[in-house]
């Protein structure tokens, strides 16, 4: 997956300013795909090349002028193609991983340490996941929103994106008491 399918997939939500659509990344996308707004802005230039976005120049008054963009059908099309297409298997790179994997010889409590902030970035997350889902469901449960809402994905990616940091504390907090275990040992 590119980038380029995550920001036309954001766009389905409709015309948006690169200012909105870091917004949106940063709220909504984030649960399954992180990006700079450096990173959003190019990639909005080269799908306006491509003919996949559309964008308009928005006059304003004591602020710069602002541009939106908005899908074509190109771009539609694309996601299209892009949704019938087998995905490739999901790779993680992750330093936190290499940390832990070379514990044994490195410095425990430094690796530790980053399991605890990384935990509590998991938890800043949960929390705004969780915000999210509140504002999706509007006081319906899940099974009404699922039957009315017009658009099922981003729902569907905001429950993955939670399931993986709730996996994500469960890991963190595990490795935590193994670490102390064994330096209560004196491993």
């Amino acid at each position: 997956m590119s980038l380029k399918h995550a920001v036309l997939a954001a766009l389905l939500e409709g015309e948006s300013s690169g200012y909105d659509l870091a917004k949106v990344f940063d709220v909504s996308v984030a649960n399954f795909w992180a990006a700079t707004p450096q990173q959003l802005y190019r990639e909005l230039d080269r799908l306006a090349e491509d003919g996949l976005v559309a964008a308009r120049v928005v006059q304003q008054e004591r602020r710069p002028n602002k541009r939106l963009f908005r899908l074509t059908e190109a771009g539609r099309e694309e996601l299209h193609a892009f949704t019938a297409a087998e995905p490739r298997p999901t790779a993680i790179r992750d330093e936190l991983m290499v940390q832990i994997q070379a514990v044994d010889v490195g410095d425990s409590a430094a690796v530790r340490g980053s399991v605890r902030k990384h935990l509590d970035r998991t938890r800043e997350r949960l929390a705004r996941f969780d915000r999210l889902r509140e504002h999706m469901l509007a006081g319906r449960d899940e099974a009404t929103y699922l039957r009315e809402t017009e658009r099922v994905g981003p729902y569907l990616t905001l429950m993955r994106g939670r399931s993986f940091e709730q996996e994500n504390l469960r890991w963190g907090e595990r490795v935590l008491d193994v670490l102390a275990a064994r330096e209560a040992r004196g491993v």
